[in-house]
Order: structure tokens, then C-alpha cells, then sequence
């Protein structure tokens, strides 16, 4: 059963801290202008990564937070390929310098909507634009209902070597309920069709929080994902916002869980993947033992971005696509969140960039504060103000130390592994920013 002092701040409201400050703080003095300057800034000792939005899914899964709509048709996908190609080749126009890319990642919606001419396409462009490395992690999202044989061969073909499927869940009456009806099968074959042409990094995606969801249905999801052995899981509280994602009003508030049922729901998926010998990465990823993301958490050198966790060291991230987020040394940047609206700017030789946030020296040591207690559970306070040259910034804490919640361990301010779930809620103890963003609305702790 979930302690008392789980239960006590499972169900405030936190920011999930992909980017300090967080995205409702961006705002429009940071527009295409600035952006341009930052690009220019970049020298080429510098490396990169490379993320690109695919908006478009074949129907809507109710429990969706991304920035995405439904389509059966073709050619809005293709015309959309046509206006990032254009964004590609602008965007790369502004650096003085090819930078190296280590990192490239195709999320959506579901980017393998875009037909396999067109993928190509974009990988041509990405490399005439940019200096790819030749051991870059290239990966992709993938809906396993829309997996065929020849898209893993494309994929393959183009050097992708990472791929993440979104099962959620197993439990047929529970797919029902958020309208993503996915069998075993289904999702068996997407993996041995990725694993027959080597594409053999693997993660999946879970939730938890759904609509008649048990701890029994969250174990046998569990037990039948354990059976297709990937590298990696993402475990998701599911974040109910109807008032913001209208399709989410389809999913009744009668059949979601309390928090109490949450919190058991995320310690019964915890508990399987770590019998199972996956390793507690931060919040909510496991990842075998010896895998990239699993030693970078050991040594304390994995970072957090707007993909979650991962072991990404680049000093810049280019958004590329409607509604992506980029961050550079100097801060963030986000493009045009609708369609036409990011069509019209690229196709009138304009970056994209609608908004964003320079951040501060105090920004900067505060972002690293949250940055290591959610991948590390811990921050080195003489570290931290030795890198900054700042003071250790205040926080209140009492009650989380009242409560176990922190910790101290020499200049070690720690979270005790069993409060692992809770390192938002000590996370935004140190968040300057939150509260002052009209409208901002953040999910659940748990």
C-alpha cells in the first residue's frame, strides 16, 4: 500500500520539468529574430541534436496530450513534408558553420505516416544541411498498428537504430476506453519486423492512471510487454486535461482512478520492472542493466529534454516542425504551434520561432538543481554553486524534511529511493518561475 507521505503530495499538481524554466513561461520576445542571432552564435566545436514533429496520426487515441490531429488522407502529411524540407534547408542557411549531429528524433503524432520516398527525403536533407555523425542515434516513435515490413526496412535503410512504440496498455476493455485497440500480436510483430532488419534498441511506453485500470491489468501489461525484452521502458502517470485536449472529454472521470489507485498503479508497473532486473531511471524509466541510459544514470551525466530522459550530451537541440521545442546555450525556442501558421512563416522565408525564453545565470544553476534531482535524485550543492559561481538558492523544504521526503548527506541534498516518485514535487521547490504563468496547467506528481 502507498505511505501516507506518498498519498500526502501525489496529488499536487507539478510541472514534469522537461526544460526550466518550463514551456508556459516562453513568451513572444523571443521571436525569430533572436533565434537567428542564437543560430549564428553557434561555433563549430559544438555538437547537436535534431528534433523534428510529424503532427499527424491516423485517428486520435483519447488519452493524447501531444500537439497532433487525425487524418486518413495522404496529402496533408505530404504537404507537410513539403514545408519541413523547406525549414531544413533555411534553418541550416543560418549556422555559420555544419555542426555535428549526434542526436536526430522523429516524434508525433506518428511520424511513420510520412511515406518512405519521403522519409528519405528528409534524411537527404538533414544531411546535406548538417554533419551527421557517423554513430548518431537516430530514432523514431512508432504506432505498432502502422508498422509494415517495408517501413522497418526503410527505416533501417536510412540508418535509424532506435525505435519507441506506445503500447500503454494490454487490457483490451481499457484500450476500449481510450480508443487504442492494439492486440499482443500486433505489437509482437512490430518488434520482431524492427529486430529482423537491426533495429534492435528498443523502448516502450506504458501508462498508468487510466480509465479501469486495476493493479491486476497494470501486471499483466507488464508481464506481456517483459516477454518482447526491450532495452528500455517510459512509465506515464496519464494527465487529464479536458478542458485543454477536447478529446480527452471522451474518457469518463467516473472510470479514472484517485490517487491512491494511481500511486498503487505506478508501484505495482515499479515494482515487476525491477524484479524483472530493469534499473529505476529518474521519475519514470527502467532500462537494463549495461545499457547507455542505465550507466549514464549511475555516473550521474544523464540529462533531461523535452523526449524525457535520455542520454543525449549535445550542447544545442534544433526544433524542427510545428509547435517544436530548440534549445540552444542561450535558451528556448518554440516554433508556431498550428499548421498554417508554420506553414505560412517557413514558406515566407521566416524562422518559425513564435516564442521562447533567454535564461539567466540564476536560471541556468537552478535549471541544473532540478535537471540532477530528477535524473539523479540527488544534488551536490558545492558542486552546483562552484560551476555557477552563485550561492546555493533557497528553498522551502521544511516539510519535505519533516516528512523524509529530502534528505541531507554531507552537502548531498537527496531523495531516499523509496520517495522516487516524488522528485517533482522536491523539483518545484526550487522552481522561481512557478505560479507566475497566467493559465499554466500542470498533471499530477503520480
Amino acid at each position: 500500500m502507498p505511505s501516507s507521505t506518498i498519498l500526502k503530495y501525489a496529488a499536487l499538481n507539478t510541472p514534469r520539468y522537461t526544460s526550466y524554466p518550463t514551456a508556459p513561461h516562453f513568451h513572444a520576445g523571443v521571436g525569430q529574430d533572436v533565434y537567428a542571432q542564437w543560430l549564428e552564435e553557434i561555433d563549430g566545436a559544438m555538437t547537436g541534436s535534431i528534433y523534428l514533429h510529424i503532427p499527424y496520426c491516423r485517428e486520435m487515441c483519447w488519452y493524447c496530450g501531444c500537439s497532433t490531429k487525425a487524418t486518413r488522407r495522404a496529402a496533408p502529411v505530404d504537404t507537410y513534408v513539403d514545408v519541413l524540407l523547406q525549414e531544413i534547408a533555411q534553418t541550416a542557411a543560418r549556422l555559420r558553420t555544419r555542426p555535428r549531429i549526434d542526436h536526430i528524433h522523429f516524434g508525433g503524432g506518428t511520424p511513420t505516416l510520412v511515406e518512405p520516398a519521403r522519409l528519405a527525403e528528409i534524411m537527404a536533407a538533414l544531411r546535406q544541411g548538417f554533419e551527421i555523425s557517423e554513430t548518431a542515434e537516430i530514432a523514431v516513435e512508432i504506432d505498432p498498428r502502422q508498422c509494415s515490413q517495408s517501413l522497418v526496412e526503410t527505416l533501417a535503410s536510412l540508418g535509424f537504430n532506435r525505435a519507441s512504440l506506445g503500447v500503454q496498455t494490454f487490457d483490451p476493455e481499457i484500450q476500449a476506453k481510450i480508443n487504442r485497440i492494439q492486440s499482443r500480436e500486433t505489437v509482437t510483430a512490430c518488434v520482431e519486423r524492427l529486430r529482423s532488419v537491426g533495429i534492435d534498441a528498443i523502448s516502450l511506453d506504458l501508462l498508468y492512471g487510466l480509465p479501469g485500470e486495476t493493479v491486476t491489468s497494470c501486471q499483466e501489461t507488464v508481464a506481456a510487454a517483459l516477454e518482447l525484452e526491450p532495452d528500455r521502458f517510459s512509465v506515464f502517470g496519464y494527465a487529464h486535461l479536458p478542458h485543454l485536449k477536447s478529446h480527452q472529454r471522451l474518457i469518463a472521470d467516473a472510470d479514472l482512478p484517485g490517487p491512491d489507485a494511481r500511486v498503487r498503479h505506478a508501484m505495482a508497473i515499479a515494482e515487476a520492472l525491477n524484479a524483472a532486473g530493469y534499473t529505476p531511471i529518474g521519475l519514470d524509466h527502467f532500462a537494463r542493466a549495461g545499457d547507455r541510459m542505465s550507466t549514464q544514470a549511475q555516473s550521474g551525466t544523464l540529462r533531461r529534454n523535452f523526449q524525457g530522459y535520455t542520454t543525449d550530451q549535445a550542447d544545442f537541440l534544433i526544433g524542427l516542425g510545428a509547435s517544436s521545442i530548440g534549445k540552444l546555450p542561450q535558451g528556448y525556442v518554440q516554433n508556431a504551434s498550428s499548421v498554417p501558421d508554420w506553414t505560412r512563416r517557413i514558406q515566407t522565408g521566416e524562422a518559425a520561432t513564435v516564442r521562447g525564453f533567454a535564461l539567466s545565470a540564476e536560471d541556468r544553476l537552478r535549471a541544473d538543481i532540478i535537471e540532477r534531482l530528477m535524473c539523479d535524485l540527488r544534488v551536490d550543492r558545492d558542486a552546483v554553486t562552484r560551476s555557477y559561481e552563485g550561492s546555493f538558492p533557497d528553498a522551502f523544504l521544511d516539510d519535505l524534511y519533516e516528512d523524509g521526503v529530502v534528505c541531507e548527506d554531507g552537502r548531498l541534498l537527496r531523495v531516499p529511493e523509496h520517495f522516487r516518485m516524488l522528485a517533482r514535487t522536491v523539483a518545484a521547490r526550487f522552481d522561481a518561475h512557478l505560479g507566475q504563468a497566467p493559465g499554466a496547467v500542470h498533471a499530477r506528481s503520480v
